[in-house]
């Protein structure tokens, strides 16, 4: 009787497992209907977009690509013309495109100074696409002109040496019912990036102008494995985490170096003072990601609220507790702008990072520490440290007192160094005027007469509002067509002065400064009745002033042909 009881069991288990097969047979030998998918189908078009905000790509050396533009713009250097060579990867394990990353790389050392401008012709036929073909056909029918660079960047990705350092551990232990396993390993791979200045005339390399620099990336894992028996059943358990820091990421910290220290070297500046800001430092963003999960939301926002003031994108005493405040989503999106940041208007890691990255510098002892922090945000009072990175970048932070728009102005015309600007009657007169902040900005022209007439905006950009470090070119000689060009008239002094203001300011300056632009303003005598009306319109201290004159000379005479010989009398016929 006992012995039946097992069989009948068995039995029935075994019933129940031959009924499971027979369903599961019938279910599959019917389609299934997608109609009953359709709720879960639906949901693909969002699910299939991304669920983080992009980002722009920041390298250690973003802060010292803005501080080298500032640099060359010191500088005065003419714009240049410059092209690269494909920068070839022999190891074929790096497949990032380094060429693009050179050109974004000189066109961020560029937005102020216009210090180069970058030549696109690919002759590699795989290469070509529409605008490159487009290209050749006008260059073989003499449509188009192709400029010449002055420069070009050679280069190669010199070598990947992979698992130059490997760091393993494994152990496990065994036992009748368990068994455990517990690993560990480490790794560091080398990439090496060599690029070179060539003269474009004459394709030979210039000595001295080369960059030779490697970076590490490395990866890492840890696992853990349980297995253990309980009667006739098993069960495992494994747990694990990895990282490893890409390749992308790396190279644009090597082409970002070795593009600062060509141009630096080409240039004769000091480009060592931008390499040497704590922004540099490898450890900066993971510091400030730290920082940034220990303040919390109320702590996030005091102290971005602190900078923003500083820099003059709020008003002191504004709350920006509300995150949802109007006058908050503003200030964020134009500090993002100004910032080089996607324009979101929130307050993400990305604009905190910016915000208080003047307020970071290297201890003693190599660390990183807040400098100038009180309890509810950076403080007037700052270290030596701080303040060298903060006047690199050209800016000045204090949370007491909101420090004043900038507006620089200058003549990029190449002059004497040490002569005061002087043109002869007919020379055109290049200009470029920036502002520290995003600004409505109004240019006017006087000349030696006193007539008074607005350059920018114009008919053809009516546009007032710029952005911050963005050079305003007077008039736009990069663009094939500018709406005006700037003659020196008559013998005298000619005068250009800008205005900037936070606010629009057209439509409260009285009626005969609100008309088109490059037409003389009417009952207007100086650049000094063009101030008093924006006195008058926006009040003392709402607006910036910034001027900048040259002396206009009568045009030299052509030197004399020199006299021809008198020819010889023919000689009499005898």
């Amino acid at each position: 009787m006992n012995s039946a009881q097992p069989s009948t069991r068995r039995a029935g288990r075994t019933a129940w497992l031959l009924a499971a097969a027979a369903l599961l047979v019938t279910g599959c030998s019917t389609p299934m209907d997608p109609r009953g998918d359709s709720r879960l189908q639906s949901a693909a078009y969002t699910t299939n977009r991304p669920v983080v905000r992009p980002t722009r790509s920041v390298s250690s050396f973003s802060d010292s690509l803005m501080c080298m533009d500032h640099m060359l713009r010191a500088a005065q250097l003419p714009t240049t013309l410059i092209t690269s060579k494909q920068v070839v990867d022999y190891s074929s394990r790096v497949p990032v495109a380094v060429k693009d990353m050179i050109i974004t790389s000189l066109s961020q050392m560029s937005r102020l100074s216009n210090a180069f401008r970058y030549v696109d012709y690919e002759v590699d036929i795989v290469r070509q696409d529409t605008v490159q073909n487009l290209t050749t056909i006008l260059l073989n029918n003499n449509l188009m002109q192709l400029q010449r660079p002055a420069l070009y960047v050679s280069g190669a990705i010199a070598f990947v040496d992979q698992n130059v350092v490997t760091n393993r551990f494994d152990a496990g232990t065994s036992a009748s019912r368990l068994d455990t396993g517990y690993s560990n390993s480490r790794t560091a791979t080398v990439i090496g990036l060599e690029m070179h200045l060539g003269d474009f005339r004459t394709r030979t390399l210039i000595p001295g102008l080369d960059s030779a620099n490697e970076v590490v990336i490395g990866s890492g894992s840890q696992g853990l494995d349980v297995a253990g028996r309980i009667g006739s059943y098993g069960v495992n358990f494994n747990v694990g985490r990895d990282y490893a820091l890409g390749a992308g990421g790396a190279m644009r910290t090597l082409v970002d170096l070795a593009t600062i220290e060509l141009v630096g070297k080409w240039a004769r500046v000091p480009y060592w003072q931008c390499l040497t800001l704590d922004q540099t430092h490898p450890d900066f963003q993971r510091q400030m990601r730290d920082w940034f999960a220990e303040s919390g939301g109320v702590g996030q926002a005091r102290l971005v609220q602190s900078s923003l003031i500083a820099q003059g994108y709020l008003q002191a005493g504004t709350d920006v507790l509300a995150m949802d405040s109007p006058a908050l989503r503003t200030a964020l999106a134009q500090f993002q702008v100004d910032n080089l940041l996607v324009p979101t208007g929130v307050l993400d890691f990305s604009t905190y990072e910016r915000a208080m990255r003047h307020f970071v510098a290297l201890a003693p002892d190599g660390s990183l520490q807040r400098v100038g922090w009180g309890p509810s945000g950076p403080t007037s009072t700052m270290a030596k440290s701080a303040t060298t990175a903060v006047a690199a970048n050209g800016l000045s932070l204090s949370s007491t007192e909101a420090q004043p728009r900038r507006l620089d102005m200058q003549i990029e015309n190449t002059l004497p160094p040490g002569v005061p600007p002087t043109f002869e009657v007919g020379e055109q007169v290049f200009a470029s005027v920036t502002v520290s902040r995003t600004s409505h900005l109004y240019c006017y022209f006087s000349d030696p007469a006193g007539n008074v007439m607005r350059l920018t905006p114009n008919n053809v950009n009516t546009h007032s509002l710029v952005a911050a470090n963005q050079a305003v070119r007077l008039p736009d000689w990069m663009v094939p067509n500018p709406a005006f060009i700037m003659d020196a008239t008559s013998p005298g002094v000619e005068r250009v002065a800008c205005f900037a203001s936070d606010a629009d300011a057209m439509p409260r300056l009285p009626a005969p400064l609100q008309g088109a632009g490059l037409v003389t303003v009417s009952g207007y005598h100086g650049l000094e009745d063009i101030d008093r009306a924006f006195n008058q319109a926006l009040g003392e201290g709402n607006y910036t002033r910034g001027e900048m004159s040259w002396q206009v000379v009568p045009k030299k005479a052509p030197p004399p042909a020199p006299a021809q010989p008198a020819a010889a009398a023919p000689a009499a016929a005898r």
